[in-house]
């Protein structure tokens, strides 16, 4: 007897559609429920699969990468282990353009994928690397025939991509939700799904989370910790009209919270993930029984075995090792908005710089996008 054919997806297939799960033990009866996206069981692990493998279906469909080209990009992170996963998958050799800060697991990550690594040490005029790196990005693209940029930092379809997937899913698998929390570095994970709230469920607050020593919502730029959030110009992919709250968190808040989550939830989630924590958790204590708060574990914690679940490497960086639920309510319990009017206090937009770093002119997506396949 013939069997029916079964579809087995491939590995790019299964990029999305990732689980909401509620926390049990943060916060009481009389609060708000946390709510978390788990983005670490995307196959390359993290949320920055999404947006890479967005960008590069689309360039593909487009003609801007074809068969053996080679893919640029500015990340010592999670988009660019993201990117060498698709490269590996897809027959394309990948170059990671990152900083001394690149971590041995992220290193081992992209090698382990068959990335090329090149390491740009000359900071740029606000102590990071960022625009040097990306600059960098932009030189090689023009050198290297059939290369292509994703360009994280200036590509729209960077947000699109959390609008039409991210967004609609989390929105669809959430019932009485009071406020969405997301952190925020190159725009698209904060910028796509303020849009998509704003559209579906317009009472529902939209919280952007940045880390001290970040300039996203303004201020002044200095050196911090905290992986995977932070820049020092608020990126073109984050419209803060969108946004109703913005958040500046301690490194402290951040590594204090991933480590009391994993203790005190099983939850093991990387440290831009506690800066998310920090503030849902916050938002929840002041929100009322019965209502849910949201926000996004980006990524897994293995990533940061090394680094903020080693209490050597805490201590020697100022940090405690603390990872105590009451501990970190009472710390969370004085946060306070950096901003309920970002758009008129917070917008450090430099949209020149773009053309200064020679980053291309992106093509945008089709509006007929399939978008959630859930």
């Amino acid at each position: 007897m013939r069997t029916a054919h079964t579809y087995v997806p491939e590995l790019l297939d299964v990029i999305g559609c990732t689980p909401v799960i509620r926390l049990r033990n943060l916060t009481t009866q009389d609060e708000a429920q946390l709510v978390v996206k788990l983005e670490g069981t995307n196959p390359a692990g993290s949320l920055k699969d999404r947006p890479a493998w967005y960008i590069i279906e689309h360039a593909e469909r487009t003609g801007q990468l074809s068969a053996g080209g080679t893919i640029i990009e500015s990340s010592s992170g999670n988009f660019s282990i993201a990117l060498a996963m698709i490269g590996a998958s897809r027959g394309y050799r990948v170059i990671a353009i990152v900083d001394p800060k690149l971590t041995a697991t992220n290193r081992g990550l992209l090698e382990a994928y068959g990335a090329e690594i090149v390491v740009v040490d000359e900071p740029d005029d606000s102590g990071s690397y960022h625009k040097t790196r990306i600059a960098l990005a932009n030189r090689l693209k023009r050198e290297i025939t059939n290369s292509f940029r994703p360009d994280q930092c200036f590509n729209p379809l960077n947000g699109q991509a959390h609008y039409r997937t991210t967004a609609r899913e989390l929105l669809d698998q959430t019932h009485g939700l009071s406020a969405v929390v997301c952190t925020v570095s190159t725009g698209g994970q904060l910028g796509g799904i303020a849009r998509a709230v704003k559209e579906r469920s317009p009472y529902v607050e939209v919280v952007g989370v940045d880390v001290e020593g970040s300039a996203v919502f303004g201020g002044e730029s200095h050196a911090y910790l905290t992986p995977g959030v932070g820049l020092s110009w608020t990126p073109t992919n984050l419209d803060l009209s969108l946004v109703d709250e913005v958040y500046k968190v301690t490194d402290e808040d951040a590594y204090q919270a991933c480590r009391t989550l994993v203790r005190s939830e099983g939850l093991l989630a990387g440290v831009s993930t506690g800066a998310a924590l920090a503030v849902a958790l916050a938002k929840a204590i002041r929100a009322r029984s019965g209502r849910q708060v949201a926000f996004l574990a980006c990524d897994r914690g293995e990533r940061y075995l090394a680094t903020a679940f080693n209490d050597n490497w805490l201590r020697a960086h100022g940090l405690t090792t603390t990872a105590d639920p009451e501990t970190l309510r009472k710390r969370v319990e004085e946060l306070a908005p950096y901003s309920t009017r970002p758009a008129e206090e917070c917008a450090n937009h430099q949209p020149e710089l773009a053309a200064e770093l020679g980053s291309p002119s992106p093509v945008l997506a089709r509006s007929d996008w399939k978008g959630n396949r859930c």
